[in-house]
């Protein structure tokens, strides 16, 4: 069951539409469409929330912290999903003005990786000290009620960016995805998007003593429906036409 799931949040994870009217709207799949699908489907009905959470951060040597966090939230009767945005960027607050923070290797290669399909997940670092992770969470629960809104942060509707001494960091929604850009000066780049049939946590660090971290959570309420004798007579039913003619 678990594995089912799994199998759902993730297909609702990498086709969810940035501007869609309605992440409910059903469409009609093709024959050739749905001989590829895999795992578990649930109709539009039993969605009462879907969301994800976001968060990108990189933390140097000298305690310059660049980062964001972004939300999504679609819920039943909502127009269309909301998504919202925040910084988290900082300066150490000890009043000493940073110095500057030199490349201490190089990375090549990995060009490929923007082109995976569904999951992908790399950490490449020239440096020594540093820590980095990507971690995903899938959360999958049965309720009849959804979640209060997250109200954290400001409405994403156009790509935004913010910088400090550090680098900078880009918040994109495009191309039917969002994705967290960070470009730390000297120390290396990290990206994460989902979207666009993929789920993408990238980072490269090229100099020592850094924490980088991307985190994805995704968070499905399905509508906790009662078995009853008409239901279990259809799936009955429906049992009854796989079996071999003559059985």
């Amino acid at each position: 069951m678990k594995t089912y799931m799994l199998l759902t949040a993730i297909c609702l994870a990498v086709s969810v539409p940035v501007q869609a009217a309605s992440v409910f709207k059903p469409e009609e799949l093709s024959d050739q469409e749905l001989s590829q699908l895999r795992g578990r489907f649930v109709m539009p009905g039993q969605i009462v929330h879907f969301g994800f959470t976001m968060i990108s951060s990189w933390e140097n040597a000298q305690g310059q912290v660049l980062g964001a966090r972004v939300s999504m939230q679609a819920q039943q009767n909502m127009y269309r999903p909301v998504f919202r945005v925040s910084s988290l960027n900082s300066e150490p607050g000890n009043g000493v003005a940073p110095g500057n923070l030199q490349q201490t290797g190089t990375i090549s290669g990995g060009a490929g990786l923007h082109k995976v399909d569904g999951a992908s997940q790399s950490i490449r670092a020239a440096g020594d000290n540093n820590l980095a992770q990507n971690d995903i969470t899938l959360n999958v629960k049965h309720s009849n009620s959804a979640p209060a809104l997250d109200t954290t942060g400001k409405p994403l509707t156009s790509p935004v960016q913010v910088s400090n001494s550090a680098g900078s960091v880009q918040v994109t929604p495009a191309n039917n995805s969002v994705q967290i850009a960070i470009q730390s000066n000297g120390q290396g780049s990290t990206l994460q998007q989902i979207g666009a049939g993929a789920l993408l946590q990238n980072t490269r660090i090229l100099g020592s003593s850094n924490v980088v971290k991307n985190l994805a959570a995704l968070d499905v309420v399905l509508r906790e429906n009662k078995a009853t004798i008409n239901t279990l007579n259809c799936n009955w039913d429906q049992l009854r036409g796989l079996r071999p003619s003559g059985i």
